[in-house]
């Protein structure tokens, strides 16, 4: 970084005077809570390594996120998607406008430096509000109050030299260190690259219709995938306002998820099990494709809303409350589709925060249980049965190696290779060995949609 990206030193700032009142008993200024809350937020995620969906709970979440307003609300959640995929550029910057590190510890600081970054680099917030609001939050926390003219300073160069910042930072990857080193390793640099960028933009939302998908394209202004789900062009409002929802016409799934329950071959009326089946957008598709399907899910929860969204679809399935481990049916099944549970580091564009919750350890961890789950599932195949395995990975750790190490522990089992035709749009998706890997860096823009998708892995394996 060149001369001109240095800082200024702070100053401890005076205790008040003549009785007033300590700056952190008086009335928030209009929007200090809502970044106070990001800031708490942004903390437990990267600090604690806390999810961010529990804490942006509307009922249950972080109490600095409950007591907002709606419209407070959705300012924290902008800020927190923002700081989140932009987070190592945003430090980056902010280290190179400071003479001399932060102090050992000085976390909430950071934070705060990051969250009022973020708007004024990310969001259309003017940089005056942000700074003004930035000094306040420093001032009314004892740990930060006497780097509050360092928060000024810095942010003020931020609003000066922004353009010139998101230049130099524009070679910095956005993922962290780990997942980076991972996605190179198998992907290739220049693949680890787009990927990474893919994952800056939030995704679209997409739908699986139960049927005519380009009459749903033209209603609700998306395009046909070559998925052959329907993608909404720039739509920010509630899904449920859209046509077709209460009718039970569609539902919201990710292209890419969407592509398990397509490898299936000729499924009407087979004896079908979808294996920690909620929230139910497969078991709706295995319902659709004639199956009769059998609904596993540990969660109550989980399995109450699997429930809710089949009966808002108008579909049935017989749903069954087990830990799959446990789950032995009376009859073994002629399908089964395991979207086992995982790092979910594919969905990062909608879940920024998991690349900041998640690590080595947890994939290996992860990838452990999902080859039992796989290993358990294969015995409720019957033979001649076809299975498919698939989760939101974008680590082979937790997707073909669990299959490779499952084909070799059962040589009953066999790969059913899926041909780069099935896909249409989309072969770069199916590779050599037939299995499924899309990624973030897939599908591009067209038609006036976003392009990307969920990084996902699917096989098919047949028993038999």
């Amino acid at each position: 970084m060149n001369e001109k990206h240095k800082g200024a030193a702070g100053k401890t700032r005076p205790r008040p005077q003549n009785g007033s009142a300590p700056r952190d008993q008086e009335p928030f200024k209009p929007g200090l809570a809502a970044r106070i809350a990001a800031t708490k937020i942004l903390s437990a995620v990267v600090d604690r390594k806390t999810s961010l969906d529990g804490m942006l709970d509307a009922e249950h979440g972080n109490p600095s996120y409950t007591a907002l307003s709606d419209a407070d609300r959705a300012l924290v959640r902008a800020i927190l998607n923002s700081a989140l995929r932009h987070l190592p550029r945003i430090e980056a910057m902010i280290s190179a406008l400071l003479d001399t590190p932060l102090p050992e510890g000085a976390r909430s600081l950071q934070h705060l430096l990051v969250v009022a970054a973020a708007q004024m680099i990310y969001l259309d917030i003017p940089d005056h509000s942000a700074v003004d609001l930035a000094v306040e939050q420093a001032n009314r926390d004892p740990r930060s109050r006497r780097f509050s003219k360092v928060v000024n300073a810095i942010l003020r160069r931020v609003g000066r030299e922004k353009k010139d910042l998101l230049e130099w930072a524009a070679d910095i990857s956005c993922v962290p260190e780990w997942f980076d080193s991972r996605l190179k390793a198998v992907y290739g640099e220049k693949a680890a690259h787009a990927i990474g960028e893919a994952l800056l933009s939030p995704a679209s939302i997409d739908l699986t219709v139960k049927s005519d998908p380009a009459r749903w394209a033209e209603t609700l202004n998306g395009v046909v995938l070559p998925t052959g789900g329907v993608r909404l062009r720039d739509f920010k409002g509630a899904v449920s306002t859209l046509e077709g929802f209460e009718a039970g016409e569609w539902w919201v799934q990710d292209a890419a998820a969407a592509i398990p329950a397509r490898l299936f071959h000729g499924l009407a009326g087979k004896r079908a099990a979808d294996l920690c089946a909620a929230p139910g957008g497969k078991t709706a598709q295995l319902i659709l494709l004639g199956a009769e399907v059998t609904a596993v899910e540990q969660s109550a929860n989980r399995l109450a809303r699997l429930q809710g969204n089949l009966q808002r679809l108008g579909l049935s399935a017989q749903c069954v409350k087990a830990n799959l481990r446990d789950f032995k049916p009376a009859e073994l099944f002629d399908a089964i589709l395991l979207d086992a549970p995982c790092s979910s580091t594919g969905t990062t564009r909608r879940h920024p925060d998991v690349l900041w919750t998640k690590g080595p350890d947890d994939i290996a961890k992860l990838a452990k249980v999902q080859e039992e789950l796989l290993a358990h599932a294969v015995t409720l195949l019957a033979p001649g049965g076809q299975l498919v395995f698939s989760n939101c990975s974008l680590d082979p750790a937790e997707g073909e190696d669990v299959v490779a190490s499952i084909l070799a522990a059962n040589p009953d089992l066999r790969r059913v290779p899926i041909a780069p035709d099935a896909l249409p749009g989309l072969e770069e998706a199916v590779t050599p060995l037939g299995e499924i890997r899309t990624t973030p860096a897939m599908l591009g823009a067209r038609d006036g949609v976003s392009g990307g998708l969920d990084g996902f892995y699917a096989c098919l394996i047949s028993k038999g």
